[in-house]
């Protein structure tokens, strides 16, 4: 098969490919970005595979860095763009589940590519837009099948973060995991807990993030990839309701979102427990937490000026989002409508601060004091108070602290 036509990422790496070539190599583009212009997908990261060694990679450019020596990656800085080279390589035996023990740089494409995870992300593209395919991943594109390259078993065993990978490219290509596949999978799925958890997560999140979460999530269903991942053993049932409570088109708007839908389906209480065994920023985690909180909040009340206020009109539109999925009533003009109507959105627009209190109305700093502000703040956030330096005086006055 041969492209007609190289999309324009493609288009402005075809120098490097060239000047590979020019020194007596080989140079192929690989991986995701052949399988994704085949499929009509955006192109996110080229990746150049080559014959020729690291250090022959940097006598051929003038500028490079390197980032993944050892690895066989060297980047290039060439007409104002990055390039990752990576030297054609075979693997040795991998160690906990995940990194080979060593690599061993070769001279053949075909070497390289058979150590690659799955047949759609093995085929190659030369600089005449020429696909290599040693692997049938063109019958299975067109099939719509994730297939492991050569034995499945040896690939999962080698890397069981593949697992977490095929899940997750299920649910971003809307593909079918083939049965030997799909099978080896749920036969390895117990090495997930010698994962990284930090690597389990991205895959994890990008599930989520997919157009088909719903298809990535009943295939880790069927494996029971749950029962191998921090809080989530015997959860079975509560996947079922994740999957039950929102509609079929319903995509996640962002991971933050994402991930509290289904620690609300979970009915997780402690956010903060779950994202530490995750490993997730601190920032993440609180995130999470106040779309969840904001959720639970609007199953009594409606939105009001303090809600907003306090967690932000972004969190609260995410919820509400969560509840439009479900079927729930919704106000999203209300949200919009009372955010205008804030006259601050932090306390730190306020008139007035600690500072002026000690030096004008002779406070003293402590507990007092951050009542006072306390009070002020939420009249303001109410709308009863203007946000005005006298006004502000007065209405301490009023209510006696001078």
């Amino acid at each position: 098969m041969r492209l007609e036509h190289l999309p324009s990422e493609f288009q402005k790496a075809l120098p490097i490919l060239e000047k590979i070539k020019t020194a007596g190599f080989e140079a192929y583009f690989v991986g995701g970005s052949v399988r994704d212009v085949l499929l009509n997908r955006p192109i996110h990261d080229v990746d150049i595979a080559a014959s020729c060694y690291p250090q022959e990679t940097k006598a051929i450019f003038k500028h490079t860095i390197d980032i993944g020596i050892e690895h066989g990656t060297v980047l290039v800085l060439e007409n104002g763009g990055e390039y990752e080279i990576t030297t054609f390589r075979t693997e040795d035996v991998y160690v906990d589940y995940r990194r080979p023990s060593s690599v061993s740089f070769v001279r053949s494409l075909k070497e390289d590519l058979k150590r690659r995870d799955f047949t759609v992300n093995a085929l190659a593209l030369d600089d005449s837009g020429r696909i290599i395919d040693l692997f049938d991943g063109l019958s299975d594109l067109k099939q719509s099948i994730l297939r492991a390259v050569g034995q499945a078993e040896a690939r999962f065993h080698e890397d069981a973060l593949r697992i977490m990978r095929a899940l997750r490219f299920a649910a971003s290509l809307n593909f079918d995991i083939e049965p030997k596949t799909f099978a080896a999978m749920k036969a390895y799925a117990p090495l997930l807990e010698k994962i990284s958890i930090e690597r389990s997560f991205v895959e994890f999140d990008k599930l989520l993030m997919s157009p088909h979460w719903r298809k990535g999530i009943q295939a880790f269903m069927a494996i029971r990839a749950y029962d191998y991942l921090p809080d989530f053993q015997d959860t079975f049932d509560k996947w079922q309701c994740l999957l039950a409570d929102y509609t079929e088109n319903f995509s996640f708007s962002s991971s933050e979102q994402a991930w509290a839908a289904v620690l609300l389906s979970q009915h997780h209480k402690n956010p903060k427990t779950f994202f530490k065994k995750w490993k997730t920023s601190t920032n993440f985690q609180r995130a999470v937490e106040a779309i969840m909180i904001i959720f639970e909040q609007r199953l009594a009340d409606d939105v009001t000026k303090q809600m907003i206020y306090t967690y932000g009109k972004d969190w609260i539109l995410l919820a509400e989002e969560l509840r439009q999925a479900q079927g729930l009533s919704v106000d999203f003009e209300r949200i919009e409508r009372l955010d205008t109507e804030l006259t601050i959105h932090d306390k730190h627009e306020i008139a007035i601060n600690g500072g002026m209190l000690i030096k004008d109305l002779g406070f003293k700093p402590g507990p007092e004091m951050g009542k006072v502000l306390k009070a002020v703040e939420e009249a303001i956030v109410l709308g009863t108070l203007a946000n005005e330096r006298e006004a502000i005086f007065e209405f301490i006055k009023e209510i006696g602290h001078v």
